[in-house]
């Protein structure tokens, strides 16, 4: 069970596809607009609704954009949030009403959790961020910038705050459905903290290393890969062919005020960079033309990326594990949320010359940038060496015990 935009979704079609190759039946549950997500992979699908890319383009999407501070942007997404929460009760109860095994995302984690004590079924969490509270660094979800060991964990405990809120009338309408008694979250949640519920974070400890004080049964296993199969559209493969490596320029699923404006800028950086480039639309609706530019929708970052001179994308999760497991240098233009804090990663091992926020992006910047990216010959080996130890871990097998491990009771 996940909800969220496309970066939440794709890792766990992988993750799905290799538990069908090992004997179970896997169901999807998730927004209905990621349904081919999962083609060809054995993994079935439960519609679940409300549109996040139509939330994102809303009046109450747009209104991110208006706070200029990680706790800010933090409100106003609990906000959105919390007026979706609950339409997404009957899909995930008609779908755990069928299930033996709930392995539920942090995005989910609340009703998730009281399906599963409601109808008596085993489950476990299955995070792509590091959301527990710790000293070492402060919740992704509020920035890169560390706040002291207090500080960093009293973030954490905010970031909890804000997800009780989100989810508080959703869960006591879902239990008053189930039969259960009236309970907080927080107090749910020191239950399951006692009782050690796994969790299960798919992102790679090379990465991200497992925090020291985090509690037994939060365990950091590697990345799910998304399900991917084909090969890339013969005009993208004409246009590979035609020239040396150009760039890749996304930002998935972010939105941003003034497209026009950020796609003539990536033009001239491009240009006066003397590379060729890849632009995504996206969710942002990015647009170049040119004899030295490609414009494309949705393409497999797997099958994209390791053809790419460097990578220009938002740092999110999703993004920033296909660039690494691309091996390719890395620009992170960070717009919100957890996007600081995966960019931060990135420059901190030596994949990517520097951060640009969105709010400091200009053609000359990113110019400068890409021009290290792709000149300077550490970054690509840095690149490449992370992408090695990436593909030696084993992110799938920690999963399966888990799931034998709460079943065997």
């Amino acid at each position: 069970m996940t909800a969220g935009s496309r970066g939440d979704v794709a890792p766990f079609t992988g993750l799905g596809a290799a538990l069908v190759r090992a004997g179970y039946d896997v169901t999807l549950v998730t927004h209905a607009m990621f349904d081919s997500l999962t083609d060809g992979s054995g993994v079935r699908f439960h519609a679940l609704p409300v549109d996040p890319r139509a939330e994102s383009h809303s009046a109450r999407g747009q209104a991110l954009h208006r706070s200029s501070s990680g706790a800010g942007k933090l409100l106003r997404v609990a906000g959105l949030a919390k007026a979706v929460a609950g339409e997404l009760t009957d899909g995930l109860l008609k779908a755990a009403e069928d299930s033996d095994v709930l392995v539920v995302a942090g995005s989910l984690t609340p009703l998730g959790a009281t399906l599963a004590e409601g109808l008596g079924l085993p489950s476990l969490g299955a995070h792509l961020q590091p959301v527990h509270p710790t000293r070492v660094f402060a919740p992704p979800m509020t920035g890169s910038r560390s706040l002291g060991p207090l500080g960093n964990r009293a973030a954490g405990r905010a970031v909890d705050a804000a997800i009780a809120y989100i989810f508080t009338d959703a869960v006591r309408d879902l239990r008053a459905r189930l039969g259960l008694p009236p309970r907080t979250l927080a107090a749910a949640r020191r239950d399951r903290e006692r009782a050690h519920w796994p969790v299960l974070h798919g992102f790679s400890p090379t990465i991200v290393p497992r925090p020291h004080d985090w509690r037994p049964g939060l365990d950091v296993v590697g990345y799910w890969w998304p399900h991917e199969t084909g090969r890339l559209p013969a005009y993208v493969e004409e246009f590979l062919d035609a020239g040396a490596p150009p760039v890749f320029v996304g930002l998935g699923s972010a939105t941003v005020p003034h497209p026009e404006r950020l796609s003539g800028q990536v033009v001239r950086a491009l240009r006066a960079a003397g590379l060729r480039g890849v632009i995504q639309r996206g969710w942002a609706g990015l647009d170049a033309s040119g004899d030295d530019l490609l414009t494309v929708d949705d393409v497999p970052h797997g099958l994209l990326f390791p053809r790419m001179a460097a990578v220009v994308h938002h740092a999110g999760a999703g993004t920033t594990a296909a660039g690494l497991r691309a091996g390719v240098p890395a620009v992170p233009v960070p717009i919100q949320f957890d996007e600081a804090f995966w960019a931060s990663r990135l420059v901190a091992l030596g994949a990517a010359p520097r951060t640009l926020p969105l709010r400091s992006l200009t053609g000359g910047a990113l110019a400068a940038a890409l021009v290290r990216a792709t000149g300077d010959p550490g970054y690509r080996a840095r690149a490449r060496a992370l992408a090695d130890r990436l593909a030696a871990e084993d992110a799938v097998g920690p999963v399966d015990a888990a799931i034998r491990r709460v079943t065997a009771g």
